[in-house]
């Protein structure tokens, strides 16, 4: 009786030991299928909000627990569902959820019919939490690229930036751009040519520079981007940075950019790229959320989503390498 008790215990505590270490740290991927995605930590609600496109739309899930987006990503809110007969109704891409002076709003990447090409648009939530529906607020118009894609927009030193990928006339192939905007939806100056591919890494499948993506460290300002086809094992990141001693925000040359990937393909995560920037629960960790590969040649049906922590090295971001499939990883700092 005594050692049957004792092997009772010894197997309670090891179930105990084993449940504390699937609580302590996850692997990747967080969800199987997933492209663009974009996660974000709300502090008002102490929860995260992970945003996502379908063809005809944009739907938000409350996740409380990121690591385990798989199980949450079905329990999602339609944001916004177009119209069989609107003009913006297919292609929603990209979707980026920001809260501007306390309410929620979406930029978007969508097909206008009647122009025949892909455009940016503006979601309003109509309620007080990103899981409420969502009103069409407007095009981005920035009248300057046939197409444009994967806009977001950003607040440095009190003033309003958009920063979009797209066919312009300053470079060959798909490049990024930058305006300052005067409201949510218009931009007042002439939009300037932040980075296009011409290093050997980032034209390896196409000349293109996508997806940008803010993140700042102090007044250290970096856009992170994707570069080459999507749809190739080449696809991976790249940053440009401004500080202010280097001039004009506005003024291209003010502007640094790496000399190679800053993230960039592994066995398990092949063609990483068009990311989103979070942070842990209590603030002290930033993550990276990304969509990857597990199998090489398997381009935009084999995307998956993943996330890891980043560290820093003064201003500049360590991104390392992407995570392999069996790699524990600390869970989220503060999460409940």
């Amino acid at each position: 009786m005594t050692l049957m008790i004792l092997l009772m215990s010894l197997l309670l505590l090891t179930g105990v030991a084993i449940a504390q270490e699937e609580e302590t740290t996850f692997v990747n991927p967080i969800a199987p299928t997933g492209n663009d995605p974009f996660l974000v930590y709300d502090e008002e609600t102490e929860v995260y909000y992970y945003c996502f496109t379908v063809d005809n739309g944009v739907r938000v899930s409350k996740v409380d627990d990121p690591t385990v987006l798989r199980r949450k990503i079905t329990r999602y809110k339609n944001a916004y569902i177009a119209r069989n007969n609107s003009d913006v109704a297919h292609e929603f891409w990209a979707p980026e959820l920001l809260k501007i002076d306390g309410t929620w709003y979406i930029y978007v990447t969508a097909k206008s019919e009647s122009a025949a090409t892909h455009k940016m648009y503006l979601l309003r939530c109509t309620g007080e939490k990103p899981t409420d529906p969502f009103e069409m607020v407007g095009e981005v118009d920035t009248g300057f690229c046939t197409w444009s894609i994967d806009g977001t927009m950003f607040e440095y030193a009190g003033e309003r930036y958009f920063v979009w990928a797209g066919f312009g006339p300053l470079a060959q192939g798909i490049a990024l751009y930058m305006a300052h905007m005067d409201s949510l939806t218009t931009i007042d100056t002439e939009p300037i040519l932040l980075s296009c591919a011409t290093a050997p890494w980032e034209s390896k499948a196409g000349l293109i520079n996508e997806g940008p993506q803010p993140l700042f460290k102090g007044d250290t300002l970096h856009i992170i981007f994707s570069a080459n086809d999507s749809n190739t094992d080449h696809y991976c990141l790249g940053l440009i940075t401004y500080r202010p001693e280097q001039g004009d925000i506005m003024d291209p040359n003010a502007w640094i950019k790496c000399d190679g990937p800053v993230f960039s393909s592994v066995e398990g995560a092949t063609g990483p790229g068009h990311n989103s920037f979070t942070t842990s629960p209590d603030g002290t960790e930033d993550y990276i959320v990304y969509h990857a590969n597990i199998e090489a040649g398997t381009g935009w049906s084999g995307r998956s989503v993943r996330m890891q922590k980043f560290t820093w090295d003064g201003d500049m971001p360590v991104f390392g390498e992407p995570a392999r499939l069996d790699e524990q990883l600390p869970m989220p700092s503060g999460l409940k």
